[in-house]
């Protein structure tokens, strides 16, 4: 608390125990505006909207002197809700679930954030106790093991200085993109974050960036480096619906098939000058869509690009399916929402949906059951049959000038 005296915390805990503990406590040492979450709490959501109110859109709801600003809890918030009015995290226990690591600093660290840096503490043994049980070497046991299929550049300890990959529940890993984390949801929530920062500094950029026709294009100034050559960014809307990026150079070849790497590439400021575009801009365009095109078809296949919601949550479903073969388990329900999944495209509300679960590390199980749920609403696919096939669309490209 000295280092954040006035800054909100968010502390977890994974037994209601302790957070009953620590809220007497800290009470009794004179921490103000102090409350806790359990399985027990009555109405957590108010707690939440009293530590988050600007987060969760309720600010002229809350008076000051209703706010929260430590809210204890146990894992009971660590899913699903929004606090990003904090930056501050502690784990004042780590929990065997490595997963849970994650979820605890994903509640803060999400669109809407204002800081920079999220700052998580956690408590260890005391050296002594650390000597008989080794819990540190034992998470971080676990967490190079998850590394094994996943990977990300958060650091749980002091002395993880290097940028080997430790865990990245964050970004479940889909495919082998330049050997670099990669997801659609996150892109999507970075270029919105983009947007939501330019519109609001700038009310005016809204409306003319609205209005720009597709096929729109312009080009920047750029410094060539090692895997990042001149030539030119592509957006394309697939025919599948999917938004995809691709970078290729002078020669038509990809560069790069790291969404993030791209749209950090188109990276400028309302001060970046335009150049005059290359004289082979377009053929660059098009070599870019023929290659987004053809990963689609060969690589995605049926179910479009590895990265996308609906290849992933079929080959989960099906891997699924295979392990509940001839079990009482393996229901029609289930085959009839893996068949769907292959015939029709998701719908954009059911992609968002299965994506957040999917970051979150959930189980095939309980995959399964959102997916059925969905189906049964139908809110899972569009199941209409289209009269003709679209073909992609160019929304804009950007060249790269040397």
């Amino acid at each position: 608390m000295e280092k954040h005296p006035n800054e909100k915390v968010l502390v977890f805990s994974q037994f209601a125990d302790t957070v009953d503990y620590l809220k007497e406590q800290l009470r009794s040492r004179g921490v103000d505006s102090l409350e806790a979450v359990t399985g027990n709490s009555e109405n957590p959501t108010d707690m939440v909207r009293r530590f988050s109110p600007v987060a969760n859109e309720c600010r002229d709801q809350i008076p000051p002197d209703r706010e929260i600003r430590v809210l204890l809890s146990t894992d009971i918030l660590s899913e699903g809700q929004n606090l990003q009015d904090s930056y501050v995290v502690v784990n004042f226990d780590l929990p065997w679930a490595i997963i849970r690591l994650v979820q605890r600093v994903g509640r803060v660290d999400r669109i809407g954030q204002q800081a920079e840096t999220i700052h998580c503490y956690s408590f260890l043994p005391a050296d002594g106790v650390e000597r008989i049980i080794h819990l540190r070497s034992r998470v971080r046991q676990r967490l190079q093991e998850n590394a094994e299929v996943v990977g990300s550049d958060e650091m749980f300890f002091e002395d993880d200085r290097d940028e080997q990959a430790i865990v990245d529940l964050y970004n479940e890993k889909a495919g082998i993109l330049d050997g670099e984390p990669d997801d659609e949801v996150d892109l999507s929530s970075q270029a919105f974050q983009i947007w939501q920062n330019a519109t609001k500094e700038n009310p005016a950029l809204r409306k003319a960036i609205e209005e720009l026709p597709d096929v729109v294009f312009s080009a920047k100034p750029h410094l060539p480096e090692p895997g990042k050559p001149p030539g030119v960014l592509v957006y394309v809307r697939t025919a599948e619906g999917n938004d995809a990026l691709a970078w290729v150079d002078e020669k038509g070849r990809s560069v790069s098939e790291s969404q993030f790497a791209i749209l950090k590439a188109a990276e400028c400021t309302p001060e970046t000058p335009a150049f005059p575009h290359h004289e082979k801009h377009h053929e660059m365009v098009h070599s870019g869509v023929e290659h987004i095109a053809r990963e689609e078809k060969t690589v995605g296949g049926q179910l479009g690009s590895t990265r996308g919601a609906r290849y992933r949550v079929y080959e989960r479903l099906m891997k699924y399916l295979n392990d509940l073969k001839d079990s009482l388990f393996e229901t029609e329900d289930l085959r009839r929402v893996i068949d769907d999944i292959y015939k029709y495209p998701l719908r954009e509300t059911a992609k968002d949906a299965i994506n957040r679960q999917l970051r979150a590390g959930i189980g095939d199980e309980a995959l399964a059951e959102l997916v059925i749920t969905l189906r049964d609403e139908d809110r899972l696919c569009i199941t209409e049959e289209t009269k003709e096939t679209q073909d992609p669309r160019i929304i804009c490209s950007m060249g790269l000038i040397a």
